[in-house]
């Protein structure tokens, strides 16, 4: 059964298109990302080696696309249980942003994005699905802010893009200060 999620057709008609049709037309569609931090810490994850695109690639703490007809915050709420096994964080809406980005194997992602995040305390229970995540890790902003610069091929492009772009507006002013460096 394929996946069908909203996406704004040619002509500008927003419908439900097959995933995987939509990242090879490079159609503009809804999507949804999770940063879940702690103090300075952002939780990470590397994308399982069976992904269609952009495997083994370090991302946010979680990312996907809506439902035809799910609401924002449910998604999100969703997929963080799914691919993360986190449950109970509160979520905020922090930004909605806007990319296109080229993510190997003729696919691209054109995506209009709600970005959230969550507070966690540093014993939260972390329990990923491996069918999507190979692995986490707690970084501080600064030591992947450094590590992007250094490594850029080993994240993904739109992470790449979020903390280029737009550090300040989803982790706040102190990010662009740590950014800076």
């Amino acid at each position: 059964m394929s996946v069908r999620i909203p996406a704004w057709d040619e002509d500008g008609t927003l419908r439900p298109v097959d995933k995987l049709e939509v990242h090879r037309r490079g159609l503009r569609h809804k999507a949804i990302s999770v940063f879940v931090t702690e103090g300075d810490r952002v939780l990470m994850q590397r994308r399982a080696l069976g992904k269609y695109h952009t495997p083994g690639l370090w991302t946010n703490t979680c990312c996907t696309h809506p439902h035809w007809g799910e609401a924002h915050l449910d998604c999100a709420t969703r997929r963080l249980e799914e691919e993360m096994g986190i449950t109970g964080l509160p979520l905020s809406h922090v930004a909605e942003i806007e990319y296109r980005a080229d993510v190997g194997g003729g696919l691209v992602e054109h995506e209009l994005v709600q970005v959230y995040t969550a507070r966690a305390m540093p014993d939260l229970p972390v329990a990923p699905d491996p069918d999507e995540v190979a692995d986490t890790d707690w970084i501080s902003l600064a030591a992947l802010v450094a590590l992007i610069e250094r490594f850029p091929e080993r994240f993904t492009p739109w992470l790449r893009i979020y903390l280029r772009d737009h550090a300040r507006t989803i982790f706040g002013p102190a990010a662009l200060e740590v950014s800076a460096d």
